[in-house]
Parts: structure tokens; C-alpha cells; sequence
């Protein structure tokens, strides 16, 4: 695997596009991780908020395909 640091701003963007089109719902998970470990190995903000659109977009899948399940609390009577 490569190392983060060793990509290119435009390297670390292009991995997340690829991510965001190529994920499924058997992926989406191990997916979100890997493009959020990218997303923080970005130097600024400016790189960051190329990723936004794509990182809303997975956000979004994993959310809709079950990727993380949200931890509920009993009801008050």
C-alpha cells in the first residue's frame, strides 16, 4: 500500500473520486475510512474543500446503506 504522505494533492483527490464511484454497499465502510485518512492528510483547507463534494457523497451512502450503525437509547416514558 502507498503511503499517504507520499501522494500528491491531486493523487490524494483523484483516490477519493475514485472511492466515491467506484464504492458499493459491500465496501462502503472500509471505503469512508480510507477516504477520510486521506482527507486528513491534506495540508489545508483549500485541498480539503476539493474533497467536500465527494466526502458529503460517501458520508451520504454510508448512511443510506447501513455502513454504521447509530447507537440508540432506550425511551424515556
Amino acid at each position: 500500500m502507498i503511503k499517504l504522505s507520499m501522494l500528491t494533492a491531486d493523487d490524494k483527490l483523484a483516490e477519493i473520486k475514485r472511492l466515491y464511484y467506484q464504492t458499493s454497499r459491500e465496501t462502503i465502510t472500509r471505503d469512508f475510512v480510507r477516504a477520510v485518512d486521506l482527507l486528513k492528510s491534506m495540508a489545508n483547507e483549500a485541498e480539503r474543500e476539493r474533497s467536500a463534494v465527494y466526502m458529503d457523497g460517501l458520508a451520504e451512502m454510508r448512511a443510506d446503506w447501513g455502513g454504521r450503525k447509530k447507537a440508540r437509547g432506550k425511551r424515556k416514558k
